[in-house]
């Protein structure tokens, strides 16, 4: 078997495998979730965002990522970021969703920490104090820069994961990485294929999303076929497989001033 061969052959597995442990967890998840439908699936605070006016000297800055709805939870996850000036008692969250009419960016829709229809969220980043409070205008700049506001496409982009990939470029401060699952985030113009990773600190060379490498500071070396995302994080040292998003120990980023 030829080298290439050989190397396609271990791709295909890693996605096989990684697809097949996807769908034992969704179908663990599946009868509490699916039970009574996506509308009255738990939307409420999962606990994990400090309580805002308990902490209300502190700026805050939060990012969270949560399984999709439906099918799309096998393969892919939603994310959103929030954040408060230090001085602030209410928390505003950012998200991209397609439906419900409207600008496809939402503020203050959904609870800052809330299930994603039955589906607790993972935290991802988080930043307290000075160092959250000076990158709040920077996050706040890249909102309002973001390039697609009236285009979504769930495959391959730009979708929630690209808009929150777009923050994490302009916002190197942010320490983001997002997990290998969140499809979308690799996506980028035909007319900028080459540039900064999610992180906002390496380099990424990628076609529309749909194939790619990455090498970042947070992401480690990571490889896109077809929008899946597959590869070896060194910061802690973990794989990045599809589907899962990883095996290995947590990656949350955080600091506190």
């Amino acid at each position: 078997m030829t080298p290439i061969k050989t190397f396609c052959l271990c791709i295909l597995c890693i996605i096989v495998l990684s697809l097949i442990a996807s769908l034992a967890q969704a179908m663990r998840q599946r009868e509490s979730r699916a039970q009574d439908g996506w509308w009255a699936a738990r939307r409420d605070s999962s606990g994990m965002a400090p309580d805002a006016r308990q902490y209300a000297q502190l700026a805050i800055v939060q990012v969270y990522a949560a399984p999709t709805w439906g099918w799309k939870g096998v393969v892919a996850v939603h994310p959103w970021i929030v954040f408060k000036r230090a001085g602030e008692t209410e928390y505003n969250r950012y998200e991209v969703i397609s439906w419900g009419g409207g600008e496809n960016v939402r503020r203050n829709r959904n609870t800052p920490d809330g299930y994603w229809y039955g589906a607790k969220p993972r935290l991802l980043v988080e930043h307290r104090g000075a160092q959250a409070e000076a990158m709040i205008p920077q996050i706040e700049a890249a909102i309002a820069s973001w390039p697609w506001p009236d285009t979504y496409h769930a495959w391959p982009g730009p979708n929630s994961n690209t808009f929150i990939a777009h923050i994490g470029r302009q916002v190197p401060a942010l320490k983001l990485d997002m997990p290998a699952n969140a499809v979308g985030k690799d996506f980028r113009s035909l007319l900028n294929p080459v540039g900064l990773p999610p992180s906002g600190r390496g380099i990424q060379v990628s076609l529309l999303g749909v194939a790619g490498i990455t090498l970042g500071a947070e992401e480690g070396f990571e490889l896109n076929v077809l929008g899946l995302s597959m590869g070896l994080d060194f910061t802690p040292l973990r794989l990045r497989l599809p589907f899962i998003g990883g095996v290995g120990r947590d990656n949350l980023q955080n600091s506190e001033s």
